[in-house]
């Protein structure tokens, strides 16, 4: 890389932090380009030049806070297969995401019903890559026979991120109230999801192929 394309890199990165820190502060309608501009230190113009709209760079900024956790997560070949190996893995990498980027996660919680197609539009492109991980992985569970076959698996994604992200909420808006640690909650969570989600007995041992289609005649 050479001395240009590293000051281009440098400004993005201000750019980027500089509107994090904004879009926390004054929420979605309340940051403008002016005020961004000015915290990274660079002329309303140089970002137009980096991002062509408000829009455009709240979306950088969100997919910004996810690539450290996607990169970890790229390589699924290296993952165990041991569900709850892999799915604590998954929560604790998930849950530095939120506790990492708290502020603008509840910008977007507060302002979803004044601006809902543009929050959610932003949140649900940024995040779909990170969501697909696990639904993958999941899938590929099921193929090996660890996952229960009748388990619709996006509505289950949905419910073992949504308690990640309620727990993080919790625990940094009552932390006095809360008598347990950011890891027993995680693990709490994984051990919840896996039982139910698997077909694990009591002694953590698969159960046979003609067991599993057993318990689906019960559903």
């Amino acid at each position: 890389m050479n001395s240009q394309e590293q000051k281009t890199a440098a400004t993005r990165t201000r750019l980027l932090k500089a509107a994090l820190e904004v879009f926390a502060e004054a929420g979605i309608a309340g940051a403008t380009t002016k005020e961004i501009a000015r915290v990274a230190g660079v002329n309303e113009v140089t970002l137009f030049r980096h991002f062509h709209s408000k829009e455009q760079l709240l979306a950088s900024v969100v997919q910004h806070t996810i690539a450290l956790q996607m990169e970890a997560l790229t390589h699924q070949e290296e993952w165990t297969q041991d569900l709850k190996e892999d799915l604590t893995h998954y929560g604790l990498l998930y849950n530095k995401m939120l506790e990492d980027h708290e502020a603008l996660i509840r910008t977007f919680i507060g302002e979803a019903k004044r601006h809902p197609q543009v929050a959610s539009r932003i949140i649900a492109e940024a995040t779909q890559p990170l969501r697909e991980k696990l639904l993958t992985y999941l899938n590929n569970a099921q193929n090996r026979g660890t996952v229960r076959s009748d388990l619709p698996l996006e509505p289950s994604v949905d419910l073992f991120t949504g308690m990640l992200l309620a727990g993080m909420l919790r625990r940094n808006a009552i932390p006095h109230f809360i008598h347990y640690s950011r890891e027993e909650y995680i693990e709490t969570c994984v051990d919840l999801f896996v039982r139910g989600i698997s077909f694990l007995p009591t002694d953590n041992t698969l159960i046979s192929r003609e067991q599993q289609d057993e318990i689906q005649h019960c559903y």
